[in-house]
């Protein structure tokens, strides 16, 4: 056995009938992944809760800050990008997400600094909220109670708002949003109300339902998803800047749960250059050569080629002409389609649906989470146990 594969499991095509199989499916979850990715919308209630009871009034007694850092890594750091999308590019002050140590060197009285980690113990969180109280920067700090980062807190006199943790990072990150779009609410910077949050915890409790382990896979969205991506090497592209944030979150399950290598991104970005994936050797390349009429069990099975998964907004921001306009972004997403479909790539689409910002990016984030986990399990790996992330840590940290 090769050194450093001890403690990984698991095989390299997926069991499709797993998926079926819901005594299977708990057997292979024992840390509960689906359980915690189905909390989603109790999440979304139970910190709005506890933002309220945290004392946020006093952030806005210094008026409008010059900017808003969002200090954190990992799923922490992607409260930043949700908090700079909701806000959108009518948001009257910066908003910056920070996923380095420390703060920017410009950082100062003038501005705030929310610092969020799910454990409460991060050192790019704990340093920010400790470098944004030397400078006297108004401080908001989210995480574990009892926590270092509560400590800091409670030293520079700022809200903290406690997240129970009660799932994995990556697996919390609706837990963690919601605070940080409570603290900007409170700054002016965003119009999140509670019917908002309302449907948008609605939404990701009737997503979780329709992704149940015991729904099977031809009435099951995150199972078909994560079907189509087996053995496939993921492109996930967002059509808006909303639906980039839920393609980049994609990437961010694919990786850590399924253990998948994914490119992701913007598709007005990639449509400078990374659409030329599409004509590669994994792309069209490989299908013009895959004969039709073989048996993958016996030739071309071990082929990998590249799946295509876009991520549609549709926006609402027909009227706000600082957007781009709604019409070129239909293009775009048509025209990779049609892209896609003439070099035999297969594509899939989810669509945006809700009234709000929040809602929308809910209904972007809520199926890919659940296909993650079942791509995962597919594969035999327990997406809750990562041996090379704490292998990573024992080699990395002193």
């Amino acid at each position: 056995m090769m050194e450093g594969t001890a403690g990984v499991s698991g095989h390299r095509h997926a069991d499709e009938s797993l998926l079926d199989n819901p005594d299977l499916l708990a057997e292979q979850d024992p840390g509960g992944m689906l359980r915690f990715t189905a909390s989603a919308g109790a999440q979304v209630r139970e910190s709005a809760a506890l933002a309220a009871e945290a004392n946020l009034s006093v952030l806005a007694d210094e008026g409008r800050p010059r900017a808003v850092v969002i200090a954190g890594i990992g799923t922490a750091g992607r409260t930043g990008d949700v908090l700079a999308t909701v806000a959108g590019p009518r948001c009257p002050v910066p908003v910056i997400p920070h996923r380095s140590a420390g703060v920017p060197g410009w950082v100062g009285a003038a501005d705030v600094v929310i610092a969020v980690s799910a454990s409460g113990r991060s050192p790019e969180a704990l340093g920010a909220a400790e470098a944004a109280h030397r400078r006297g920067a108004r401080l908001v700090a989210v995480g574990a109670p009892d926590s270092q980062l509560q400590s800091v807190a409670e030293r520079a006199r700022a809200p903290f708002i406690p997240v129970p943790r009660r799932a994995p990072a990556r697996a919390s990150l609706w837990a963690l949003t919601v605070p940080v779009l409570l603290a900007a609410r409170t700054l002016g910077l965003v119009k999140v109300n509670e019917a908002d949050l309302a449907e948008t915890a609605a939404r990701l409790d009737a997503d979780a339902d329709r992704s149940r382990p015991t729904a099977e896979s031809f009435v099951n969205p995150a199972k078909s998803l994560a079907l189509g991506l087996a053995g496939s090497i993921p492109i996930v592209w967002g059509s808006s800047p909303l639906a980039t944030v839920a393609a980049r979150r994609f990437g961010d399950t694919l990786s850590a749960n399924a253990r998948y290598p994914v490119t992701t991104g913007a598709l007005g970005e990639a449509g400078r250059g990374r659409v030329g994936l599409l004509d590669g050797v994994f792309g069209g390349l490989a299908e013009g050569e895959r004969d039709i009429f073989a048996d993958p069990d016996e030739t071309g099975g071990d082929a990998t080629r590249l799946r295509l998964v876009l991520l549609r907004d549709g926006g609402l921001n027909a009227e706000d002409d600082t957007d781009e306009p709604l019409a070129v972004e239909e293009r775009r997403a048509d025209a990779v389609q049609t892209l896609a479909e003439r070099r035999g790539v297969r594509c899939d689409v989810v669509t945006a649906e809700g009234g709000s910002a929040l809602e929308r990016l809910a209904s972007l984030i809520a199926v890919p989470d659940f296909a993650s986990v079942y791509l995962a399990l597919a594969h035999g790996l327990d997406p809750m146990a990562v041996p090379a992330v704490t292998e990573m840590k024992e080699l990395a940290n002193p």
